[in-house]
């Protein structure tokens, strides 16, 4: 069985996340969707709704998993089973540092394959940095986010 792991802080999870991981499940048999938990990091949207709302976007779809991990990613890769790390690229600017971790990645995990899947240009514009700042201003974005 191939499995994907689609990891990230998903602070919040968009709508460009989710379309990631519909694609995926056309070349997967199965993706878990890993919240990462960073200390280093204030997220906006608390731990549990983050999965809540990813858990309840893929409520529907027995092939999806949703957990949250501690550490690196490659080590809850191996965990979970995962044959892949699955990511996604907006431009060029997110394919430069994707590929430094890849290669990163490789080195201490050389059995697990990084694969990069292009965002549909319909989201490339959408990222959770911009949604965040967003919401702050109490603006309405119901319609980036995939939960």
């Amino acid at each position: 069985m191939k499995r994907a792991l689609f990891a990230g802080s998903f602070d919040p999870f968009t709508i460009g996340h989710r379309n990631i991981v519909e694609r995926a499940l056309k070349m997967f048999d199965s993706v878990v969707i890993g919240v990462g938990v960073n200390d280093g990091k204030n997220p906006m949207f608390p731990l549990d709704k983050r999965l809540q709302g990813i858990t309840e976007a893929f409520a529907d779809e027995p092939r999806v998993e949703v957990a949250s991990y501690e550490g690196l990613t490659v080590d809850f890769a191996r965990e979970c089973g995962a044959c892949c790390l699955l990511r996604g690229v907006r431009n060029g600017r997110d394919l430069e540092y994707e590929r430094q971790i890849a290669a990163f990645n490789s080195r201490v995990a050389p059995e697990i394959e990084t694969v990069l899947l292009m965002a549909d240009a319909r989201y490339e514009d959408i990222s959770s940095t911009l949604v965040r700042e967003l919401y702050r201003y109490g603006k309405d974005i119901s319609d980036l986010v995939g939960w």
